[in-house]
C-alpha cells in the first residue's frame, strides 16, 4: 500500500485522500503513508478521529434491551449542540397530528382530523421523553395480546369499549382479547367468515387496508394467515388506539377519509375493509369509495361490515331510523354499480364486493353511465383533494397478474414488466434484489440480532423498490416502506406488487405516528436526497422521536453527509459508529449504525422551555 501511494499520488493531501477513499479508507492510507515515511496525520484526521470513526467490529453497541442505569450523553465533541428533553407533556406529542392546533381547523368533512404540521417557527428542537416507567414490547406473538401499560397508560378505551371486548386492564398490562364491536366471538371467527368468501389461504390476497382500525385487531389477527394490513384511525377521543396498535406490533398510522386523498398509490391493496368505521360511504356523492376504489386493485375485494348492512332486521338493535338506513345502504348500491364492483356476499352485517377484473366490460359500463372519469394522476397524492370521479383501469393491466405471495415478493412486477416505471428495467430490478441481499448480509455481521425478532416494527424512510424490506423478510417483523414524495422515481405501487405496504410522506414534516413507534429505522441516501431541501437535524429530531428506546438505525449514504450526521446524533443520547460499506474501505459509501440510549422523563433533566 505504501509504494501505491508514492510517485505522483506522494503529493496528494490527506484531505484529498478522504474524499476519494472514504472515512474508513483514509485511516488505512494514512496509517501506510505514516510507516513508509511520507507525511503525517494534519488536522482534519484528528478532528475525525476525535469524533469516534471505528472501522472495527462494533462490540460496543449493545444491541439488546437493558433498561435503565444512569442516562448517558453522546461524544463532547467541541462546539456540539446538545438537544435537551421536551417537558414530561409531550411524551405521546404527534407534530401534525396536535390536539391543540387541529383545533383551529373546520370539523366538516374531518378537516380537523387530517395532517397540520407546524410551520418551521414552531417546530419543536427538543427530545421527546418516554413515560416513567417504559418497557420495551413483548416480542411477536405476545405482543398481539398483550402491551405494558406504562407504555401507553389510557384506560378511557377500556371503559367506552367494556362490552366488546377491545381492550382490557390487568394489573401492569392491557390485555387484547381480539374482539371489536363487529366481531364479539372474536377478530379471528371474524377473518373465517371472510376467508370462506375472500381467498386468503392461498396468498392471492397478501395486502389489506384496514379504515378506521380500532385497536387494529383485525390487522393483528391477519397476520396469522400471511396477510399484512395497513391499518389506520385518526387521533380523537380514543387517542391511543394507533399506539396501541403499534405497541402490538401492528402495522398503522394516524390518518382519516377527511378531504385529502389516503398516502397509498392506485391499484394497490389486495383488499379493504370497514367494520362500523363510521365513513359516510354514501355521503359526498360517493367521493370516498371512490378513493377507496383508486386504491384497490383490479379483483380486490371491499368489505364493509355493521351499518347499514341488513339495516331490515337491525334498525332497532342501532336505534337508526330505518328510512336513514335504506337511503344510506341505495347510495352505497348505486356507487358502487358505478364503480363496477359487485356484491358477491352477504351474511348478517357483512358484505363483500369484488371490484371488476374485466377493464374493457368495465370502462363500457361507465361510458353508459356518464360517469365522469379521473384526468388526474392516481398516484400523485400528496395534500391533494379527493375528487367525486372514477380512477381509470391501469392501462398496462398493472395489479392484475400478480402470483399468490410469498412467490410475489421477487417476481417481477406487473408495473414493472410493462415498463410503466421509467428507468428501471426487469435486468435492474432484479439487480436491486442482489445488492439489497449482500447489504442485509453485512448488516446482519454488524448487528447479529437483526433476524432474531428483536425488532418488530421496522421503517425504511427511503424504499426504492422495497428490496431492502424483501431482504429481511421474516413472519417476525414487518417493514413501513416509506416513499420520499420527493423521490426521483415513484416505485411505491411496484412495492405493493411486491406483497409489502408503505405509505407517501415528506422527511421535511413528522410522520404520522405516534413517539416510540418503531423498534429499527433504516436510511439509505435519505440524508443526500434532502440535503438543502430541509433540516436534517429536523429529520434526526423526527427520528428520534419515532423510535424506541433502545431502538436501533441503520444510515447509509455517502461519508462526507455521515459525518455531518454523526456530528448532530453527538447532542442526541445515541451511541454511534461508522463503519465500511460491505465491498471495503475504497467504496465512498460509508454505514453509520447507531443505537438510542435508553432514558425517561423521570430520569433527568426535563426542565426544557419548548
Amino acid at each position: 500500500m505504501a509504494n501505491k501511494t508514492s510517485g505522483d499520488n506522494r503529493t496528494r493531501s490527506s484531505f484529498s485522500i478522504f474524499i476519494v477513499v472514504g472515512l474508513c479508507g483514509f485511516f488505512y492510507l494514512l496509517g501506510a503513508w505514516q510507516r513508509s515515511g511520507f507525511g503525517k496525520g494534519d488536522s482534519i484526521a484528528m478532528e475525525i478521529t476525535k469524533s469516534g470513526a471505528d472501522c472495527a467490529v462494533l462490540s460496543n453497541l449493545n444491541f439488546e434491551t437493558h433498561h435503565g442505569g444512569e442516562i448517558k450523553t453522546g461524544d463532547s465533541s467541541i462546539n456540539t449542540k446538545v438537544f435537551e428533553p421536551c417537558k414530561a407533556k409531550y411524551t405521546d406529542y404527534t407534530p401534525c397530528q396536535d390536539q391543540k392546533r387541529a383545533m383551529m381547523f373546520p370539523r366538516d368533512n374531518m378537516v380537523y382530523r387530517e395532517r397540520h404540521c407546524p410551520p418551521e417557527e414552531e417546530k419543536m428542537h427538543c427530545l421527546i421523553p418516554a413515560p416513567k416507567g417504559y418497557v420495551t414490547p413483548f416480542s411477536w406473538p405476545k405482543s398481539r395480546d398483550y402491551v405494558p401499560f406504562a407504555n401507553a397508560p389510557y384506560k378511557a378505551l377500556t371503559v367506552e369499549k367494556a362490552i366488546q371486548n377491545w381492550i382490557q386492564y390487568e394489573g401492569n398490562v392491557f390485555r387484547f382479547p381480539g374482539g371489536g364491536t363487529q366481531f364479539p366471538q372474536g377478530a379471528d371467527k371474524y377473518i373465517d367468515q371472510l376467508a370462506s368468501v375472500i381467498p386468503m389461504k392461498n396468498g392471492t390476497v397478501r395486502t389489506a387496508l384496514d379504515t378506521g382500525c380500532g385497536v387494529a385487531s383485525l390487522g393483528a389477527y391477519l397476520w396469522s394467515r400471511n396477510v399484512i394490513a395497513m391499518s389506520f384511525a385518526p387521533r380523537d377521543s380514543h387517542e391511543a388506539q394507533v399506539q396501541f396498535a403499534l405497541e402490538r406490533g401492528v402495522p398503522a398510522v394516524i390518518g382519516v377519509l377527511g378531504t385529502i386523498r389516503m398516502p397509498y398509490p392506485s391499484n394497490a391493496f389486495d383488499m379493504a375493509h370497514c367494520s362500523r368505521c363510521l365513513i359516510p360511504w354514501g355521503g359526498n356523492a360517493g367521493m370516498y369509495m371512490m378513493e377507496v376504489d383508486r386504491v384497490l386493485r383490479p379483483g380486490g375485494y371491499w368489505v364493509l361490515s355493521g351499518p347499514p348492512i341488513n339495516y331490515q332486521n337491525n334498525y332497532i338493535s342501532w336505534q337508526r331510523p330505518k328510512e336513514d338506513l335504506k337511503k344510506e345502504y341505495d347510495n352505497i348500491v348505486k356507487v358502487a354499480k358505478l364503480l363496477c364492483w359487485e356484491k358477491i356476499h352477504q351474511k348478517g352485517e357483512i358484505g363483500v364486493w369484488q371490484k371488476s377484473q374485466d377493464a374493457d366490460s368495465c370502462r363500457s359500463k361507465l361510458e353508459e353511465s356518464q360517469a365522469t372519469v379521473c384526468k388526474s394522476n392516481p398516484d400523485e397524492v400528496w395534500y391533494q383533494k379527493m375528487e367525486t370521479c372514477i380512477t381509470p383501469f391501469p392501462s398496462d393491466g398493472a395489479g392484475d397478474q400478480l402470483k399468490p405471495f410469498p412467490e410475489r415478493l421477487y417476481a417481477v412486477p406487473p408495473r414493472i414488466a410493462s415498463g410503466s416505471v421509467p428507468g428501471i428495467s426487469v435486468d435492474a430490478y432484479l439487480k436491486d434484489n442482489s445488492m439489497w441481499k449482500k447489504h442485509v448480509k453485512a448488516y446482519k455481521r454488524i448487528n447479529s440480532v437483526l433476524d432474531t425478532g428483536r425488532y418488530r416494527n421496522i421503517m425504511d424512510m427511503n424504499a426504492g423498490l422495497g428490496g431492502f424490506a424483501a431482504a429481511i423478510y421474516s413472519s417476525k417483523s414487518w417493514v413501513m416502506n416509506v416513499m420520499p414524495t420527493i423521490a426521483k422515481k415513484n416505485t411505491l405501487g411496484v412495492i405493493y406488487e411486491r406483497g409489502l405496504v408503505g405509505i407517501y410522506h415528506d422527511w421535511c414534516e413528522g410522520f404520522s405516528t405516534y413517539p416510540r413507534t418503531y423498534d429499527l429505522i433504516h436510511a439509505n441516501g435519505v440524508f443526500s436526497l434532502y440535503k438543502n431541501k430541509c433540516n436534517l437535524e429536523d429529520i434526526l429530531i423526527e427520528m428520534d422521536r419515532i423510535l424506541r428506546p433502545e431502538g436501533a438505525v441503520i444510515i447509509r449514504d455517502e461519508v462526507d453527509v455521515l459525518v455531518k450526521v454523526k456530528k448532530i446524533v453527538s447532542g442526541m443520547r445515541w451511541d454511534t459508529r461508522m463503519v465500511d460499506h460491505e465491498d471495503g474501505p475504497l467504496v465512498p459509501e460509508k454505514i453509520l449504525v447507531a443505537v438510542k440510549q435508553y432514558w425517561t422523563v423521570d430520569g433527568g433533566n426535563t426542565t426544557s422551555n419548548q
